[in-house]
């Protein structure tokens, strides 16, 4: 496929994942706005879920409940286990070295990744993540279909003239 041909194109190239994930403990992972953030379940309610980030410029630390409740293991430059988590699944879904270059570290490893990150709490957006994540979970309970979703149709697929 030529440049203008994908230029008109409909689709986007998705990146097949590394290794297949545990989506019980880490259902969404990205690396957007600057952060590797995501979506986390609780290790001891199944009712309640932690946005958990980094920062790529700074490693700032931030993890909290959906309702904005800091994580009580998220204490000065010390990772929560929901920060280690959210890196493993981030490592299996993107592989370590997309991973550490976003992050802006170096690391062959996700335990080289974890032990390369020195940051401190930062609070970050949870809320913006987890209607992400909420809308997420809206696409994949639609039914399978080949027909395009209107409201992901940003791009016309042809006879677009510039």
């Amino acid at each position: 496929m030529d440049e203008s041909e994908w230029e008109r194109a409909a689709v986007v190239r998705v990146l097949p994942t590394v290794a297949p994930r545990k989506l019980a403990k880490v259902p969404f992972v990205e690396m957007a706005e600057g952060r590797l953030q995501g979506v986390v379940s609780s290790g001891s309610d199944i009712a309640r879920v932690y946005v958990s980030s980094i920062s790529a410029a700074t490693h700032g630390l931030s993890c909290s409940t959906n309702n904005n409740r800091p994580c009580g293991g998220l204490n000065g430059g010390w990772q929560c286990k929901h920060i280690d988590a959210l890196i493993a699944e981030a490592v299996l879904q993107y592989g370590v070295a997309r991973v550490a270059g976003f992050l802006r570290v170096e690391a062959a490893t996700a335990r080289e990744l974890t032990a390369a990150l020195r940051g401190a709490r930062e609070p970050a957006p949870a809320a913006a993540v987890f209607s992400r994540f909420l809308r997420h979970l809206a696409y994949l309970e639609l039914p399978g279909s080949a027909a395009p979703i209107p409201e992901l149709q940003w791009f016309p697929a042809t006879g677009v003239a510039r």
